[in-house]
């Protein structure tokens, strides 16, 4: 194949798609004010691949024959494969979009019939499509930043879920909490932020190829298969709205621009928590700067920064909402407009995503200083009154009793435990000498233990819950998504049917429907579109040690990497559970090795040789290969001080 220039005469009338209908070269500055190249070349991965879908298309319409197809689409990939190789030469190009640039190239490498491509397709579908397989892939890549901040919260959670924090409200000490659950808390705006990224997902994954300028393309376009092609779940419904939607533009930056307002959000409440005044945490040095004047400053400028680009997001909303105002159907040049707002918010929300997981791994608590803090500014003057309702007195009233004992104590600059009864029966006669177990840390976070409430039980359950529903994740593929869950008791013959069949082939040993059945907690499914397609079990032999076995996947399905991604569910679960060492009996060793598995002996598994090896039918000429891996696991964390949960003053 012949290379022709990548850079076509500047102004020259015959580069551009429309020449034929105008005389002339074009204006030097409408050339620079009408052309997009040099931002709609982010879509040129799109573009081939929306061309190479298309070229399909037309050979299913006899517009194209089976070698002219070939032809179009071995340019086409020679295409991408040198502009990923040298993006330059895109980004010195003087063609007028990433479209005219592509036919050209493409022209250049098979002639003429590079010329046929375009046939019953317009720019308006054609760019209507790229961007939505871009915003697609980008949504995807945003669900996975976000999935890793909610894991790195759960992460800091953990470690620091015996840490007492002051909460505040209006900025004032208000109750303690644990610092668990102000990390959850985030966790819970990311959660909504991950369903509404994969909302817009939903609509985004509609083909608008095959609906031409606006009015549909004349050719025979089977438009449901040309979807399929693209990954794209079904085709749009209306050629007129296709060409000029860009409500998933919209959706996409709403879901953005909140997410950032949560980041924002959590940024601020960690420049505070770093300052000298609070002292609760220490960020880490990587992602802090010092001053060029003052020797001793620790400036959060990574916090700031994250903060800072939430007005950009907003920005990027509201230009998008305010193009589209008013715009007449079908499709105008005003929505050119549309892709610079999306590119940046992507990029800049991408970037504040992947700074925050080692920024959370790396920051300090300061236990001391929180639990002080939360000791001070009574904070249990609730729990007060709460003693008093439930010694007969009305809450309003006792309200009124703990408001002048505070006014009290802060004359006397002592905190409410540090008063006598005596004092306190002064405003207070309903006060016994039992007052003060309801003044302590441990007490007041005790009685709050309802469902989401901040006492250590129903934080201990939280955490394990946000844990489940990291590792009950759906991950994106072109063929649809893949669901891994814990299995239900409605999955049985699903996975008896995946345990038989390998079982059958001599990969897995065979396991009767009652064992499975008594074990089916031990199970984990892969479900694509409500079908079991996949199956595993974690069985822990100790709280060092667990086993992944009789893992299948059905064989209709096999090359997808649903394997790789049960294994990792288990490997997490694992971590989740603080088992260290997770191993395989496998006659796959190159697919475990790709998991991060490591060839071992069998004789360094003694509980598995003892408790299993001793009554297999194979335990004379076995074939399998012993691997394990290395969790990672963390030792299990701290309980919380006595002082905090022995309810003594």
């Amino acid at each position: 194949m012949t290379q022709a220039p990548t850079t076509p005469p500047a102004g020259s009338a015959s580069t551009a798609l429309w020449a034929g209908r105008t005389e002339g070269r074009p204006d030097d500055l409408f050339r620079r004010f009408n052309d997009s190249l040099v931002f709609d070349r982010t879509l040129v991965r799109e573009d081939i691949e929306g061309s190479i879908a298309w070229a399909k298309a037309l050979e299913r319409a006899a517009v194209l024959t089976t070698d002219e197809r070939r032809s179009v689409v071995a340019g086409l990939k020679d295409i991408l494969s040198a502009v990923m190789k040298d993006p330059s030469i895109i980004a010195t190009a003087s063609d007028e979009d990433v479209h005219s640039w592509v036919e050209r190239e493409l022209i250049a490498r098979v002639g003429e019939l590079g010329k046929k491509l375009h046939t019953g397709r317009s720019r308006n579908d054609q760019v209507a499509t790229d961007l939505r397989l871009w915003t697609a892939r980008e949504l995807v890549a945003r669900k996975a930043e976000l999935k890793q901040v909610m894991r790195a919260l759960l992460d800091l959670a953990e470690r620091e879920k015996s840490t007492v924090l002051p909460g505040y409200t209006h900025l004032q000490r208000a109750q303690p909490l644990l610092f668990a659950h102000w990390c959850l808390a985030y966790v819970e705006m990311f959660r909504r932020d991950a369903d509404r990224l994969n909302d817009a997902l939903d609509r985004v994954r509609i083909s608008p190829l095959g609906s031409g300028a606006l009015a549909g393309t004349a050719y025979p376009i089977d438009r449901d298969a040309l979807a399929a092609d693209l990954g794209f779940t079904a085709a749009t419904a209306n050629s007129l709205d296709a060409v000029s939607d860009r409500d998933f533009v919209v959706e996409t930056l709403a879901a953005s621009t909140l997410c950032a307002i949560h980041l924002s959000r959590l940024a601020e409440d960690m420049i505070f928590y770093a300052t000298s005044e609070a002292g609760f945490i220490e960020l880490p040095d990587a992602f802090t700067s010092g001053s060029s004047l003052m020797p001793q400053k620790k400036n959060p400028d990574a916090l700031e920064l994250i903060r800072g680009k939430t007005g950009r997001q907003l920005g990027n909303l509201v230009t998008m909402l305010v193009t589209l105002k008013g715009l007449p159907l079908a499709y105008n040049k005003d929505m050119q407009e549309d892709k610079e707002p999306l590119f940046d918010a992507m990029e800049h929300l991408s970037m504040c995503l992947q700074v925050l997981p080692p920024m959370l791994a790396g920051t300090k608590v300061n236990r001391e200083r929180t639990m002080a803090a939360a000791l001070g500014g009574y904070s249990n003057a609730t729990d007060l009154a709460d003693y008093l309702v439930s010694h007969g007195v009305p809450f309003r009233e006792a309200h009124h009793q703990v408001g002048r004992i505070v006014r009290d104590a802060i004359q006397e600059k002592r905190n409410l435990d540090e008063l006598s009864v005596e004092t306190l029966q002064r405003h207070a006669p309903k006060v016994e000498k039992d007052v003060y177990t309801s003044l302590t840390i441990g007490a007041s976070l005790g009685k709050r233990s309802v469902e989401g409430g901040t006492a250590p039980t129903s934080v201990e359950s939280a955490i394990e819950r946000v844990r489940r529903m990291l590792r009950e994740r759906a991950e994106g593929s072109a063929d649809g998504a893949v669901e891994l869950r814990q299995a239900r008791m409605d999955d049985l013959d699903d996975i008896c049917r995946l345990v038989d069949h390998w079982a059958v082939k001599g990969e897995n040993l065979p396991r009767s429907r009652e064992d499975i059945m008594k074990a089916i907690l031990d199970f984990g499914v892969a479900v694509i579109d409500g079908h079991v397609v996949g199956c595993a079990a974690l069985w822990i032999y100790t709280p060092q040690l667990a086993e992944i076995r009789s893992l299948g996947i059905d064989e209709a399905f096999q090359g997808r990497g649903i394997g790789q991604e049960i294994v990792g569910y288990f490997l997490d679960l694992a971590k989740d559970l603080h088992i260290p060492k997770v191993f395989v009996l496998t006659r796959a060793p190159k697919f475990f090795e790709k998991c991060g598995f490591k060839t071992v002996s069998i004789n360094s598994l003694p509980e598995k040789v003892l408790k299993d090896c001793a009554n297999c039918p194979k335990n004379t000429c076995c074939d399998e290969i012993a691997m394990t891996y290395e969790t990672g696991a963390s030792p299990k964390p701290a309980e919380l001080p006595r002082a905090v949960t022995d309810g003594q003053r």
